[in-house]
């Protein structure tokens, strides 16, 4: 699954549904002027194509891979049809959707109300959780779509926590060189998308 390798478009149904073992998936909801935010993300923790299992609704919404990774996949209608079947898959599954739509109304909030370093602080360790590694490959206009900020602010931030030694980011390349310093630069909003994505399936 390579960087920007396409997992469902807009108006589509599914064809497969992708269990990613390795890297990321984001999934984005693009605006008639073409802007485009990022809505959820998902990594070894769930599939992307969670919300279209639950019924035949497919929304503004696609989703591509954003880290570079690996996934096993498998055909769209036998899964649902396996969802139906067997209820512990039915309840692992509907407890991800739970749980990414608590993320996504923790999120919308962020979006709208915090700001951008720390909108940046909290995504970077969203990110990190996920593909389990410190560094990444991220452009400075990707991260500004993926937090909904003009990309001049969010070079702003990311000079902010470079300077302050918390990150280290040089040509897209971003390595979280303290953790501890980041997850205080951000916002309330981390240790909620934390406590979700660790406690998921206990």
């Amino acid at each position: 699954m390579p960087l920007r390798a396409p997992i469902f478009d807009v108006g589509e149904p599914p064809r497969h549904v992708h269990f990613i073992t390795s890297g990321m998936a984001s999934t984005v909801t693009t605006l008639r002027g073409g802007d485009a935010v990022e809505v959820a993300i998902s990594g070894r923790e769930g599939f992307p194509e969670a919300l279209h299992v639950l019924g035949p609704q497919t929304g503004e919404i696609r989703s591509f891979m954003q880290v570079e990774g690996t996934a096993l996949r498998m055909d769209f209608k036998r899964f649902v049809d396996e969802f139906h079947r067997n209820e512990v898959l039915r309840n692992l599954v509907l407890r991800y959707v739970q749980s990414e739509s608590l993320v996504m109304a923790q999120l919308s909030a962020c979006n709208r109300l915090h700001e951008v370093e720390e909108r940046l602080a909290r995504w970077l360790l969203m990110v990190s959780d996920r593909i389990e590694s410190t560094r990444m490959q991220l452009t400075q206009e990707f991260l500004a779509e993926m937090i909904g900020a003009r990309r001049s602010t969010v070079t702003i931030a990311a000079g902010t926590l470079q300077r302050s030694g918390i990150i280290e980011y040089s040509r897209g390349k971003i390595a979280i060189l303290d953790r501890t310093s980041l997850t205080d630069a951000a916002c309330e909003c981390y240790p909620v998308a934390d406590r979700l994505f660790t406690t998921l399936y206990l």
